[in-house]
């Protein structure tokens, strides 16, 4: 039986077209959609559980993933298959994530699973940008509860224009690329890098953005309308108790407000909002507490929530009595470690981190191995969050996805100013070691310090701030540098990083419908006055970057060699390079670049590169014709001399007797012995012997003639006897 099949396109307004379709595969799913731009195809299913599971939030699980087959490749590495997800996958499911999960009733607890394959690669098409479009499709075409359809689309600005999904070739040329995911009505993530852009230059793309977002909008409903919407199945909801809830609100509110409005630290205020949530559940025996103890959590939970927000709204007063724009106290060092190639330690009130910097080789660089990738990174930064930055104990399972995402956003932030002529492989490692409020931040300041500090010529210094948002909907506050607890209450969470002339990067999560523009860019220019504020911090700790690399660390130079050179200088089975790795202690790698070879040379010592490109030269010599040349007499021949260019070690030719001397020489060691040091001059390769001719006689003054020794030129030309 052939299925029925359900299509619907969306129009890009420029040749391109974006298609859904439904009812070909994977059936049994609660919902699935073939998305399709080009030759680019994603398959999206979702399945939900129909019993909630015993938690208090929503189980949701976003997986993406490329297969290698769709582009016509195998998986890299010894077992032939897609194993563990990649960096760039983590980071594209976390991107879905976040617009998707707070659409979901707060009361749904089912286990969820939405996964998102590559089934089809097209060069021209970055299939992330598709991931958000095919999670909310297959999603509309369930039954599963979801408020309402949303998307994701990555906009690019190249030549002062936009364009929506651009491919990787027209987002290389691009200086702004952002990811932005909204429902028709409202935005609800931002996450991208820039080169430097206004505050307004990046609203506008914002805007572009969602224009795109509402006809894909549209059209998942189309496509659902046309399958058949599904009713909405029925779930268990939450229990609710209004009595319960005023009971508990009129108990705990006013004590919640005073403590907020305390000004205490994380580990005071967190006793006190304890003390009195034990107070509230002294008021129920223990049986009542059994039966209704998750709701009394909850309820006090809503009043403790709903105290902190007002009294910032009311009185402009937050948790750590800060004002709204207030930053906390900063304090930095750099030089910190002593091994390592940089570091320094950014602490903001109770959040710190302490950054690393290694420099090493390209063969250090960090390789991308995907289907719809392949390159290499030079600059990369790594960012860990051990459990005791936050006063917890529990185990390390591995790289959390949060992680990777704070990294990713952290990389971003920095890597534009890194000078494009920078020989090394840089690594950048932020350790936070306290964590309330954006550690990501903090790994852009400590980042940017570190980087200083290790030498690195940084374009400019970077800094970062994490902005919030709380609003009732009539008045609202913009927070800047928030707390943890501020995120967590808040009703928008953006960070932004950028240098004093503009943006670099930016994550928001907007928690609110229908956020205006208006108060957007008025929240973006008050993290701009935060990000200059914490721009001074750091270069009051260090102004510019440091001169050179520590002693310590390696130096790094490049030497460019002709593309035929490249073998010599390896030698038979590496035996000339690993000889001059051993004798210098350095670390020599070579790649080719079109005609030439490019060879890296990474070493503390300063001589012992030199020694290297001395000998790398020698090799690599040729000398050219009608140039002169310093040489030593390294061998006695009957017929010359053997010498060896003094510059160019290694390097030989023989100094025929002939050429020793305008006098005749009857002996070589008349002229020259072992071990003297005389300049020759270079004439090329002699046409006769077709051996390389090198004279001393040339450089020396021709004695006169004696008289009477007329030149053969000068004789006249005899009679020709025949001449009749």
């Amino acid at each position: 039986m052939i299925p029925q099949v359900y299509k619907e396109v969306i129009d890009l307004g420029d040749g391109r077209q974006i298609t859904l379709e439904t009812g070909k595969l994977a059936k049994q799913a609660h919902g699935s959609v073939v998305v399709q731009m080009g030759k680019a195809m994603l398959l999206c299913t979702v399945v939900s559980s129909y019993e909630a599971a015993p938690v208090d939030f929503l189980p949701l699980t976003v997986d993406y993933r490329e297969k290698f087959a769709a582009a016509g490749r195998y998986p890299g590495g010894f077992f032939k298959r897609e194993a563990r997800p990649s960096t760039e996958e983590i980071l594209t499911m976390r991107l879905v994530d976040r617009v998707l999960r707070p659409l979901f009733p707060k009361d749904y607890h089912a286990e969820t699973q939405v996964m998102i394959q590559l089934m089809s690669h097209d060069d021209d098409v970055m299939p992330d940008a598709l991931a958000g479009l095919a999670a909310s499709a297959a999603i509309q075409l369930s039954d599963i509860p979801f408020e309402t359809p949303i998307s994701e689309v990555r906009v690019a600005r190249v030549n002062g224009e936009f364009i929506i999904n651009p491919s990787r070739t027209q987002l290389e040329e691009a200086d702004i690329d952002l990811m932005v995911g909204a429902s028709a009505d409202s935005v609800a993530m931002v996450e991208g890098e820039m080169d430097e852009v206004s505050e307004e230059e990046m609203t506008e793309a914002i805007k572009f953005a969602h224009e795109a977002i509402k006809v894909q909008c549209d059209a998942q409903i189309k496509l659902a309308e046309a399958f058949g919407k599904k009713e909405t199945r029925e779930y268990e909801e939450e229990k609710e108790d209004e009595e319960l809830a005023k009971k508990i609100h009129d108990a705990a509110y006013q004590k919640c407000y005073d403590i907020a409005k305390m000004g205490s630290s994380k580990k005071e205020r967190g006793l006190a909002f304890s003390e009195v949530k034990e107070e509230i559940k002294a008021m129920f025996t223990e049986e009542e507490l059994e039966e209704i103890g998750d709701l009394v959590s909850k309820y006090f939970g809503k009043a403790h929530k709903e105290a902190v927000r007002n009294l910032t709204l009311d009185e402009g007063i937050r948790l750590d009595g800060r004002k709204t724009t207030d930053i906390r106290p900063i304090w930095c060092e750099v030089d910190y470690l002593p091994s390592t190639h940089g570091s320094s330690i950014f602490t903001r009130g109770e959040t710190q981190a302490l950054a690393t910097v290694t420099l090493g080789t390209s063969r250090e660089a960090n390789v991308i191995d995907l289907p719809t990738q392949q390159g290499e990174e030079t600059f990369y930064l790594h960012y860990n969050f051990p459990p005791f930055s936050t006063g917890e104990a529990r185990p390390l399972r591995g790289t959390s996805r949060r992680e990777v995402g704070h990294g990713n956003l952290a990389q971003r932030a920095l890597k534009g100013m890194i000078p494009e002529d920078c020989p090394y492989t840089v690594r950048v490692v932020s350790e936070v070691l306290e964590s309330n409020g954006s550690s990501s931040m903090a790994t852009v300041c400590s980042g940017t310090m570190a980087l200083m500090d290790a030498g690195i010529k940084l374009k400019k210094p970077v800094s970062g701030i994490a902005m919030g948002l709380i609003s009732d909907g009539e008045k609202y506050a913009v927070l800047s540098d928030i707390l943890g607890d501020e995120d967590h209450l808040g009703d928008m969470d953006f960070k932004v990083t950028g240098t004093a002339d503009g943006i670099t990067a930016c994550q928001m999560d907007i928690k609110i419908k229908g956020l205006s523009y208006e108060i957007l860019v008025k929240a973006l220019k008050q993290a701009r006055e935060g990000r200059l504020h914490i721009l001074e911090k750091l270069t009051d700790t260090i102004a510019q970057p440091n001169e050179s690399v520590k002693a310590h660390a390696p130096k790094m130079v490049k030497v460019t060699i002709p593309e035929s050179y490249i073998g010599a200088v390896i030698g038979p089975s590496g035996k000339v390079i690993q000889e001059m790795q051993k004798e210098t202690g350095t670390t020599i790698v070579i790649e080719e670049d079109g005609d030439y070879g490019i060879v890296e040379i990474l070493g503390v010592d300063q001589d012992a590169i030199d020694t290297v490109i001395r000998k790398i030269e020698a090799i690599t010599f040729k000398p050219e014709v009608g140039s002169v040349y310093e040489v030593k007499v390294i061998k006695i021949l009957d017929f010359g001399a053997v010498v060896e260019y003094v510059d160019a070690p290694g390097n030989e030719v023989l100094l025929h007797i002939s050429e020793l001397a305008w006098e005749r020489t009857n002996n070589v060691t008349d002229v020259v012995n072992i071990g003297d040091v005389i300049d020759v001059k270079y004439f090329g390769v002699d046409p006769k012997t077709r051996k390389e001719k090198v004279s001393r006689k040339a450089l020396l003054q021709r004695p006169p003639r004696p008289e009477g020794d007329r030149p053969k030129g000068d004789r006249k030309p005899r009679p020709n006897k025949k001449e009749n």
